[in-house]
């Protein structure tokens, strides 16, 4: 029997994209691989490295890509490389250093004294950090893409012992690189706003030119030569809550499923429009299975024999919202319908997001799938059509490989209560419940 057509199959079977041959997309899986083959390609540049990420870290793992890129340009100076990073990110220091002032010297340290410079850009999104960041991804090398929602440090990089384990997909397509640089020259570059992190004046944007620069954003799109059919891929980016493709594609992608569905989130804290219709999916009997990570696998967990301090309760308030979650939907757990899987793994971190439905459409993103990425922040992704279903096995042992440090839960009751927390974290949880600020800080962390 037919199924009856729906409008977000509509939306997503012709969506536009690059068409691409299967052999062009290749799995990295591990941070040390994105971390090789990063500087692989910046060695064998030939033509353009455009890299754009939320920081670009001032420790061994950063200067490795800064000392990597140097090289490169000196070696061929007529190398066109640009790095963007998050304006606001690069002038603060890590949170709980306070000797450190930013990684903005570090870039013009190593410009003042590097025989071929080039210029790295602080792209202001909002006019603080808090407001909203820079979150595009992509290192753009020659005639391919290395796409990732990881940043440049050490464990992102896993220079040393720990890693923040992503994503990593090596995509082969000159079209797709050209129309990623040209968003960025063209939507990004251009503008007023954006400052050279690397000169020595200190020009800051005016709020003027914020307002505009963000109006602009928001209207920012990938413009390439398109076919409808096929293998192919759709560069995506949004900015807020209005005409976002991105968002509206992600909406549409989680409704068009008809069997099962495959959801990474580092942060369990979706935005009500995806939590509604995830609940909707299950209870058409949809097998949704969701890999999100344990709040110990959370960048700002502070484990109980540590010091504490505020922003460690973080990773409790985002337990809590994935146990209102669970706690709701237990029917479907206990039908097998929903799989929530918890990953935890040492002392590393998960930094995982994505989204696969019936193995024909796969969403490549930096987006955190939370009301911030939904409204905030700049985002992007790269949607994978296969309807043929050519890169099945390959997105399979990519999904295999994810879950290897993770527990199924069975029961909502398997994470904890506000009563069962640490009392630094029961002070701060019951001071936000009772000023009512829980609903704000779930939209802008």
């Amino acid at each position: 029997m037919r199924r009856e057509t729906k409008q977000e199959d509509i939306l997503l079977d012709h969506l536009d994209g690059i068409a691409i041959a299967p052999e062009a997309i290749k799995w990295l899986h591990t941070p040390t691989n994105f971390r090789e083959t990063l500087l692989e390609r910046i060695n064998q540049a030939q033509k353009v490295i455009y890299i754009a990420a939320l920081y670009l870290e001032d420790d061994e793992a950063g200067r490795e890509i800064l000392q990597a890129l140097l090289s490169a340009k000196a070696a061929n100076p007529k190398l066109d490389i640009k790095v963007l990073v998050d304006y606001h990110r690069a002038r603060r220091g890590l949170i709980g250093q306070k000797d450190d002032s930013g990684n903005y010297q570090l870039y013009r340290q190593l410009m003042q004294q590097a025989s071929a410079p080039f210029d790295i850009y602080g792209v202001p999104v909002k006019s603080r950090e808090l407001l909203g960041v820079l979150h595009l991804k992509g290192f753009i090398i020659d005639d391919a893409v290395i796409f990732s929602g990881a940043s440049l440090n050490n464990v992102y990089l896993q220079k040393l012992a720990r890693y923040r384990l992503d994503r990593y997909h090596l995509i082969e397509s000159a079209e797709l690189a050209t129309s990623m640089i040209d968003m960025i020259d063209q939507d990004i570059l251009e503008d007023d706003a954006v400052v050279k992190l690397t000169d020595m004046a200190d020009i800051r944007p005016d709020k003027n030119q914020l307002r505009a620069f963000k109006q602009r954003l928001a209207r920012a799109s990938y413009r390439f030569r398109s076919v409808n059919h096929g293998l192919r891929v759709t560069p995506l980016v949004g900015l807020g809550r209005k005409s976002n493709q991105l968002n509206r594609t992600i909406l549409a992608l989680v409704k068009s499923a008809e069997r099962e569905m495959f959801i990474c989130t580092p942060y369990f804290n979706p935005p009500y429009s995806l939590t509604r219709a995830i609940s909707r999916q299950l209870r058409k009997g949809v097998k949704i299975d969701i890999i999100v990570g344990d709040k110990t696998a959370n960048d700002f967990y502070i484990p109980p024999e540590k010091p504490f301090s505020t922003i460690g309760a973080l990773p409790y308030l985002y337990e809590q919202s994935l146990r209102k979650f669970v706690k709701r939907q237990q029917w479907a757990v206990e039908q097998g319908l929903l799989n929530v899987h918890l990953w935890q793994h040492d002392n590393n971190s998960f930094h995982l997001k994505g989204i696969s439905v019936d193995n024909q459409h796969h969403l490549l993103t930096g987006s955190n799938l939370n009301p911030r990425a939904w409204a905030l922040d700049l985002e992007n992704g790269l949607l994978v059509h296969d309807e043929q279903l050519q890169l099945k096995d390959k997105f399979t042992q990519e999904q295999q490989q994810l879950l290897e440090h993770s527990e199924r839960m069975t029961h909502y009751r398997q994470l904890e209560t506000l009563q069962q927390y640490p009392a630094p974290v029961r002070k701060i949880l019951n001071r936000i419940r009772r000023l009512k600020a829980d609903i704000l800080l779930r939209r802008i962390l």
